[in-house]
Formats: C-alpha cells, sequence, structure tokens
C-alpha cells in the first residue's frame, strides 16, 4: 500500500479568545475560536472539536476520553493554554495516540509577581484602607489605623517549592530578608544553598510560618490539604496565600478560621468553584483579598504562553516529540 501523501492543511479548534501573535506561524491550520462570553459547554466543546486535527485548551475544559472519541482519530495533539492539567484525562490521551503539551515556564515570574502582591495586601492592609477612601471614611492620620505586619525577618512558607514557589521565596528571602522553610517531595539544594531555605514537613511549616504560600499542584493528596485542622496549626498572626488552585483549600473552612481570627488574612488568586458566587461569605470578609485567577495575565506572560501553545501544535500535528510534553 502506498504511503499516504501528508495533509497539506489542518483544523484547529481553540476554546478561548488569547493573546494570538504567534499564531501568525500557524499558516497551513485553519483556526475556529469559540468567542461566547462563557466557556463552551461540555456539549458545545463535544460539537465543535469533531474532525479537528488540533485542539488549544484551557483549564476551564473538561477534556476527557468521551470528548477525544467524539473529536475522532486524527486529532493528534491537544496543546493546553497554561502549566496546570489536571483537566485532561492523560491517560486517555496517551491510549488514543494523542499528545499533549502545556506551558510549564512561560507564567513563573508573572504569578510569583501576583503572590508577592498578595502578600503585601494582606500584610499590610491595602485593599481594605484603600476602599475605606471612597467610603468617606478617611478623616486624618490614624495613629492606630490600619495596622498590619512587618516582612522583614519574618518567616515564608513555601508549600510546593517548584519553578513559582522558588521565584516567590527568592524575592522575599533576598528582598526582605525572610526566613524560607518548605515542604517538597524531595530536597531542592538549589533553594537550600543560594537563599538559605529549609526543607520541614507541613506541621513544622505551619507552626513556625508567617506567611504560608502554596504552590503545589492540585491531586488527591493535595485536594483540600488547608482544611480546618491545618488553618488551626497556623499562628493567628499568619497569612495564608493561594496562587495554586482553590480546590487545595476548604472554603468553607478557611471562611470560618478568618471569621474567627484563627488566622489573621489570605490573598487568593484562585478560588473553589470559578469564578466564585457572589453569595459566598469570604467575599464580606474584609481580611480576605481575592482576584480573579490573574497570575499569568501580562501580555508578555500570555504572549510566551501562546508561542509555546503553538511550538506543541506544530510538532504534534507534524507527528513531533512537544517541546513541552505531557505524555
Amino acid at each position: 500500500m502506498a504511503d499516504q501523501p501528508a495533509k497539506s492543511r489542518f483544523r484547529i479548534f481553540v476554546t478561548r479568545p488569547i493573546v494570538d501573535g504567534p499564531f501568525s506561524q500557524l499558516n497551513n491550520c485553519d483556526l475556529e475560536v469559540w468567542n461566547g462570553d462563557a466557556p463552551p459547554t461540555y456539549e458545545q466543546l463535544s460539537e465543535k472539536v469533531r474532525g479537528v486535527d488540533g485542539l488549544i485548551c484551557t483549564i476551564t475544559d473538561n477534556i476527557d476520553d468521551k470528548l477525544m472519541n467524539a473529536a475522532g482519530p486524527q486529532l493528534k495533539v491537544i496543546s493546553n493554554y497554561g502549566v496546570g492539567f489536571n483537566h485532561i484525562d492523560v491517560a486517555a490521551a496517551t491510549k488514543h495516540g494523542i499528545k499533549v503539551g502545556n506551558t510549564p515556564d512561560a507564567l513563573t515570574e508573572a504569578t510569583a509577581d501576583i503572590a508577592a502582591g498578595l502578600i503585601l495586601m494582606c500584610a499590610r492592609r491595602l485593599m481594605e484602607s484603600s476602599l475605606s477612601i471612597p467610603k468617606g471614611e478617611w478623616k486624618t492620620w490614624e495613629p492606630l489605623g490600619f495596622l498590619g505586619h512587618d516582612l522583614a525577618g519574618k518567616t515564608l512558607g513555601i508549600v510546593g517549592m517548584g519553578r513559582i514557589g522558588y521565584a516567590l521565596a527568592r524575592r522575599f528571602a533576598r528582598g526582605w530578608d525572610m526566613k524560607v522553610v518548605y515542604t517538597s517531595r524531595s530536597d531542592k539544594p538549589d533553594a537550600n544553598r543560594d537563599l538559605g531555605a529549609k526543607r520541614v514537613s507541613l506541621d513544622e511549616l505551619l507552626a513556625v510560618s508567617d506567611v504560608v504560600s502554596v504552590h503545589t499542584n492540585l491531586s488527591a493528596e493535595t485536594k483540600y490539604l488547608f482544611d480546618k485542622s491545618a488553618f488551626a496549626k497556623m499562628k493567628p498572626s499568619s497569612i495564608f496565600i493561594n496562587t495554586a488552585r482553590g480546590s487545595v483549600h476548604n472554603q468553607k473552612d478557611l471562611y470560618e478560621a478568618l471569621k474567627n481570627n484563627v488566622i489573621a488574612s489570605a490573598g487568593l488568586d484562585v478560588t473553589d468553584p470559578e469564578p466564585i458566587p457572589l453569595d459566598d461569605p469570604l467575599l464580606t470578609l474584609s481580611n480576605c483579598v481575592i482576584l480573579p485567577h490573574i497570575g499569568s495575565a501580562t501580555f508578555e506572560t500570555r504572549t510566551r504562553m501562546t508561542q509555546i501553545v503553538v511550538d506543541n501544535l506544530k510538532a504534534g500535528l507534524a507527528g513531533q516529540t512537544l517541546p513541552c510534553a505531557v505524555n
């Protein structure tokens, strides 16, 4: 049987509008971009992927075995616009012969900046004090007004010393002279040597840290890792930061911990669910800062992410190893 000629054009579906400059490199592809105000529903996505050669998706999309079957046998590559890929059934993709890629390095510094910003907002009560101004509550300089906490010389606990955790630790070890402790599956010699960091148990980290910042992946082990019991082990003056995944913390338990002064404050760039419901009690608390998952939201970072997505896509369509392969 003669070899089949190489396909000259490919159909690609993109589940959300993204920074698209690098798309100009896909001159042999026909792209359809979903332009709805919300992500496509599972049913809509199942229809849109039928017959496509490549799929560019985001963390809001559920890419499971059933959806891959709906796409058909010509689907060669799933290029994820983001680092986390727990929304993709990677085992099913491997079974189908579909390559999966993500964007692991592009958003490290931007996300670390957001975590740093949340720490500062919580420690110095920046949002709370700023919002008091349009309410007419700023009458004069107040000796006891909006007292927060110094960060210099305090202890920063990093839960998950990966790229982003290290980038955040670097900022505060060098910029604020904070002590760094961390949890990780393995010892991190670079962090130990360059930042004076120390690997400890989670219980010890919770007990000694003035700031606890979450940078771990979401898994069966880490889902609701921060619950009533974990918050009870933290200092009453401590700050809880989560820029990883909302399901790493139990939202009800976090609310109770903040309301009852078990911990001092929290800064979140992720919630469970997303977006956070407008009737969620966390939104009533002045000591909880919540951002709409903007960790990677800079022009430079999102453009780098698209470039990696395009590179992964092109490699997958050509039957080559993806530059940032998941499977």
